[in-house]
């Protein structure tokens, strides 16, 4: 059994739930809303007041929840105790925080009260030191830690480091095991391992991981959600847990504590556990979703792409209207024996079938998994015409709402034009990023993502550029997924065919398809990766399926290959349909005829 002493300070945290009043909000030139606390000739009135212990108080209670004898220096008396809190009223450090609505401020101490400690007023031996981030390092302190460690050689000393590394606690960088940062620290003043703590990730040299950002107005403060952290790391690495499993035990408790209830060691190996048992199913998913010689149906055209679709042929954009054209696609007979899933628009996962089930239930129910695409469209870059894709925002709770209605995959698309001035460096690493953070955001969701670069066909461009760009792209894209730590046996790419462009002279033939896309992917794809769908970016159907043919005979590939197309699915039934149900059994004929034609492209040709 471990012995830890703490050492930092009590913090009084004072929650002021004010009136939300909009005129006490301001705006700054960043767009972001403060707190107007200026005077105004009216008073604020709180609704609600409430105050609870941080600072080492939370470090103590979650190291004492999973299992050590743990206490804070200067005193014996745990939080549960009925005198703990006359014992530390005088020497808390007390901060204001003001609420009204989601706006939070702070009030706090221009000085904070510095951290006490004397080596020679401890006369029990310890296994470990823990500085807690609410230290108040001055010289003298520090000294007499410096004189504590060299009393006790066998003594081990955890450190968060405060975010400016002054000349006064740089010695404690040197000498300590461990340090938890909310800064970079350079190597050359330690070479202790350092875990990197903001306020929703955690990282390592060898892991990263992410969790739910947390509202301030849960009772959670900055420095609560880096207390609990940093203690459930060491107390699970002191439990002879793996780097990973601290992680995610970290990542765990952080997201289910509150200020006085964090987990035990056991609630965290439970969670644990499920949440490796989520990962497991997660691949099981993926590889579901690519098996079988099918594909997945790509229903998922936003407001717009649908009213150009319907405006083309005279088709009122109405929501009936809308549901119905889904409806002839989900209830053609046989689906199930042509895909794997169908991706949904969020109108469209909430509309309903013939049968009076929510769509998403209806292809559940004939074994068909449902997916949802969940980013909100492309917007342009500052000062250029180069797009970036929108959705992050607001993200994690859009994913636990869609998982709740039973959708188990998602999609996410960023769109490259090519000219002789596109795909900038700065278009293509922005756009990677923003798909690894929503990748990364669906595994921690339990959703399977399908991560979408597509190089636009429209351009005029050879094929072996094509091939250049995407190959940049791919490298890009599975070098930001390996740094977020995505699991790429729970991921799917969905990505463009290797094509010259539209408005190329030279038109590509399915063998230089085929050629060019094997190549391409077999290059950059890494084999992990849990498969690869193509999209059909505007090729006639009769030409997807034709190029999808010749990229099955460049096989065979270290992943499965399958389609998702949408237009080179659903156009020739569109057409048949017109807008009118009476056309229903000559459009799912259509329909059919395609889902089969792409089926057996997927099969080698002799």
């Amino acid at each position: 059994m471990n012995k830890i002493l703490i050492v930092g300070n009590i913090l009084k945290d004072i929650y002021l739930r004010l009136n939300e009043r909009q005129e006490a909000l301001e705006i700054d030139q960043n767009g972001t809303k403060w707190l107007n606390l200026g005077f105004n000739g009216s008073s604020h009135q709180f609704y609600s007041r409430s105050s609870f212990y941080s600072g080492a108080i939370v470090t103590l209670e979650v190291l004492k929840n999973l299992g050590f004898e743990a206490e804070i220096y200067g005193s014996n008396i745990a939080p549960e105790s009925e005198d703990f809190a006359s014992s530390f009223i005088n020497a808390a450090n007390y901060r204001y925080i003001l609420c009204a609505g989601n706006q939070i401020s702070y009030l706090t101490p221009s000085e904070r009260r510095s951290t006490v400690f004397q080596a020679s007023s401890i006369s029990d031996d310890y296994d470990w030191l823990f500085v807690d981030r609410s230290a108040i390092l001055s010289k003298t302190t520090v000294e007499e830690l410096i004189a504590f460690l060299d009393g006790q050689k066998s003594l081990r000393f955890a450190f968060y480091a405060p975010k400016r590394i002054s000349k006064t606690v740089e010695p404690l960088l040197k000498r300590a095991n461990i340090i938890f940062t909310d800064h970079k620290i350079s190597e050359k003043n330690t070479k202790a391992k350092t875990y990197l703590i903001s306020e929703s990730s955690i990282v390592s040299d060898k892991c990263e991981i992410k969790f739910r950002k947390l509202e301030k107005t849960e009772m959670f403060t900055h420095l609560t959600i880096y207390s609990i952290i940093s203690a459930t790391i060491l107390g699970s690495i002191l439990n002879n847990k793996s780097e990973e499993d601290s992680l995610l035990m970290a990542k765990i408790n952080v997201e289910n504590s509150k200020l006085d209830s964090s987990l035990s060691m056991d609630g965290l190996e439970d969670l644990a556990s499920e949440a490796r048992s989520n990962i497991i199913n997660l691949r099981q998913m993926a590889k579901q979703l690519v098996g079988n010689g099918k594909g997945i149906l790509a229903a998922d055209e936003s407001g717009g792409s649908i009213h150009k679709k319907f405006e083309s042929m005279n088709i009122p954009d109405d929501y009936d209207h809308r549901r119905d054209y889904r409806n002839l696609f989900f209830t053609t007979e046989g689906l199930e024996n042509y895909v794997n899933g169908v991706i949904l628009f969020d109108e469209t996962a909430r509309q309903f079938a013939d049968d009076g089930r929510d769509f998403v239930k209806y292809l559940t129910s004939k074994g068909i998994i449902p997916g949802i695409k969940v980013d909100k469209g492309l917007a342009n870059m500052p000062s250029s015409t180069e797009k970036y894709t929108l959705g992050l925002s607001g993200l994690p709770e859009r994913l636990e709402e869609y998982f709740d209605m039973g959708l188990r995959f998602a999609k996410w698309r960023a769109a490259f034009e090519i000219t002789h001035k596109t795909p900038t460096k700065n278009a293509v690493y922005k756009n990677v990023e923003i798909l690894a953070d929503y990748a990364l955001a669906c595994q921690n969701a339990n959703i399977v993502p399908i991560v979408e670069p597509e190089v636009v066909f429209d351009g005029d461009y050879p094929i072996e550029h094509c091939a250049g760009v995407t190959g940049i792209i791919l490298r890009e894209l599975f070098a930001e997924l390996e740094r977020k730590k995505v699991d790429l046996k729970a991921t799917i790419l969905k990505v463009n065919m290797i094509i010259a462009g539209k408005q190329y002279e030279s038109k590509s033939t399915p063998q230089e398809v085929g050629k060019w896309t094997a190549r391409t992917l077999l290059k950059f794809v890494p084999k992990d990766l849990a498969g690869v769908v193509f999209l059909s970016g505007g090729q006639t159907p009769e030409q997807a399926t034709e190029n999808l043919q010749e990229v099955t005979n460049n096989g065979p590939f270290p992943w499965p290959v399958t389609f998702s197309f949408a237009r080179a699915l659903q156009g020739p039934a569109l057409e048949a349909w017109k807008g009118n149900n009476d056309n229903y059994p000559e459009a799912k004929e259509a329909f059919a005829e395609r889902l089969e034609a792409n089926c057996k492209a997927l099969r080698k040709s002799v």
